[in-house]
C-alpha cells in the first residue's frame, strides 16, 4: 500500500470548462484536508486523494 486515501472519483472527459475534481478538491482543503488530484490512466478518471493515513475512504494500492 502506498499510502494514499481516494475521496472522490471524476472522469476524465467533463464538460469543456468544467473542472469537478479541481473544484471538489479545493472544497475539501478549505476543510483542511489536503486533498490534491491525480489521474488514473487505467481507469481514464481523476482521483482527489489525500496523501497519509487517517482520511478515511477508499484506498488505493
Amino acid at each position: 500500500m502506498n499510502g494514499r486515501t481516494v475521496l472522490e472519483r471524476f472522469p476524465a472527459g467533463g464538460p469543456r470548462g468544467s473542472w469537478p475534481a479541481e473544484e471538489f478538491a479545493h472544497a475539501r482543503r478549505l476543510e483542511g484536508l489536503p486533498a490534491e488530484v491525480v489521474m488514473d490512466l487505467a481507469t481514464d478518471m481523476f482521483l482527489v486523494i489525500v496523501r497519509g493515513e487517517g482520511a478515511g475512504g477508499e484506498a488505493v494500492a
